[in-house]
């Protein structure tokens, strides 16, 4: 955690004195402080409360899908909550307008013209839910095997995972699916696109520094902060994150961070996300749309190498502790899910389409899905995945 802090730390500094030789484009133009911290008048001009309360409800329904009393009625109430409804323990989400299943698939850049795959994407979440309750629930105490929901306990008296037929855990597809169709689509493709920053009168109101009604921001600042959010919005302090404070895209950067391979990207990402809000304070929004794009190659990058990690992991358990082999298996499955919402820098595009991921997740679950899925096909996928992102599956397998 020192160690995060500390280069973050570094690499703003260093960042302020530099030249404008790496940043995509005038950075000299646009003083960036140290930390993501932004005053108005003295008062902080930045916020994201609604990211932090859809992570901290995504958190509780990941749990309550682990508990196998609950019913889909309890748990879709969970996903889809209604402000007033008692669907959590903590009152102040209960209180809350938010749910988490209003944001899935929903960026303006991938599904405000393609409601028929949100729609899709949005059942597989509602299928996951059902599907745990009606197929793993009632097998909660029995033995899996091919073919058969049940339970499998890890080699050595290790934790016990609750597998459907196929061997796949649903509470591990829908946590890590969640990344890529709450978190990552919300980021890349909707609150770091111009159509969002830009919509309406935005940058006139930024050039004038027009607020929202009661507010300490500006429509465009407000849009910037709400991507920050959803990847810092569990941190104590945002202006020192220590990542890993939430099991979403903060766990995950803090994995990928501590990867020699990969070390780096952890300020590479913040960095970005301060000139980009420096940028947008000084209405600058060639260096704003440069450091978007920073971020979408960079946060792109953890659910690509956490699935070829996690389909390694697999791969090398299988048939020696099959249920720790099934369970990295079904993260892999879940963070392959994710891949259809990344977005190539400079791009319209995903790094990998819908159909491309629905077709591996296909080969996962031939037959009798993990019981049955061999080595090669591990291998043919995940160097498929790693050629992709444009690293070596050994760099992303440590």
């Amino acid at each position: 955690m020192k160690k995060i802090i500390f280069s973050l730390f570094v690499a703003s500094a260093l960042f302020q004195s530099c030249s404008s030789d790496d940043d995509g484009g005038g950075s000299s133009q646009v003083e960036a402080p140290t930390t993501y911290t932004f005053l108005r008048d003295g008062n902080s001009s930045v916020s994201y409360s609604g990211q932090t309360t859809r992570i901290l409800m995504a958190e509780e329904l990941i749990s309550g899908l682990k508990v196998e009393t609950n019913t889909v009625e309890v748990l879709d109430a969970m996903f889809a909550h209604i402000e007033g409804a008692s669907d959590f323990s903590d009152a102040d989400l209960n209180a809350s307008d938010k749910s988490v299943r209003s944001k899935v698939a929903a960026s303006t850049d991938f599904f405000s013209a393609n409601t028929t795959e949100a729609n899709e994407i949005k059942a597989d979440f509602d299928g996951w839910i059902a599907s745990q309750v009606d197929d793993v629930f009632p097998n909660w105490s029995f033995t899996a095997s091919a073919g058969v929901a049940g339970a499998l306990q890890q080699a050595g008296g290790g934790t016990t995972r609750y597998l459907n037929e196929n061997g796949l855990e649903y509470n591990q597809a829908f946590a890590k699916g969640l990344i890529g169709g709450l978190m990552i689509d919300q980021i890349l493709n909707n609150y770091l696109s111009p159509a969002v920053l830009d919509a309406g009168t935005n940058i006139a109101d930024n050039d004038s520094e027009v607020l929202e009604e009661g507010k300490t921001y500006t429509s465009m600042e407000h849009k910037w902060d709400e991507a920050f959010g959803y990847l810092y919005g569990s941190e104590a302090d945002a202006a020192n994150p220590v990542l890993d404070v939430d099991q979403f895209l903060s766990e995950y950067l803090d994995r990928v961070e501590a990867d020699e391979d990969f070390t780096g990207i952890a300020s590479k990402i913040y960095n970005a996300f301060i000139l980009g809000r420096a940028a947008i304070v000084a209405n600058n929004y060639t260096v704003r749309d440069a450091q978007a794009e920073i971020i979408k190659e960079n946060i792109s990058v953890i659910p690509a190498v956490r699935a070829v990690y996690y389909l390694q992991s697999g791969k090398n358990n299988l048939g020696v502790d099959n249920a720790s082999a099934f369970h990295g298996l079904s993260e892999a499955y879940g963070f392959i899910y994710s891949l259809q919402f990344t977005r190539q820098p400079n791009s319209s595009l995903p790094y990998l389409t819908k159909t491309e991921v629905d077709g591996y997740l296909a080969e996962l679950m031939e037959g009798n899905g993990f019981w049955d899925v061999t080595t090669n096909t591990l291998d043919e996928i995940l160097d498929e995945i790693s050629a992709k992102f444009g690293f070596t599956t050994e760099e992303a397998s440590n």
